[in-house]
């Protein structure tokens, strides 16, 4: 029998999304969607306009750094 691995992908993969949704964001930094607003608006992490100026996407190496920056030890 052949027993089939998972591949581990990483975000540097050119078949992982670079962008992500408001939406998507929240889950990826297990926040609410307000939550993720907030970090916006108070200038923690960057957004990427769309085309349509209305749409915000957050790029997932500001999604890692803002985790990287929060980053404590007890």
């Amino acid at each position: 029998m052949k027993r089939e691995s998972k591949q581990v992908r990483s975000a540097d993969s050119p078949t992982d999304k670079r962008l992500y949704t408001l939406r998507e964001a929240a889950a990826y930094l297990g926040r609410t969607e307000w939550g993720v607003r907030d970090l916006i608006w108070s200038r923690e992490i960057p957004v990427v306009k769309g085309t349509s100026r209305r749409k915000n996407y957050i790029d997932i190496h500001d999604l890692e750094a803002y985790v990287t920056r929060n980053k404590t030890q007890y």
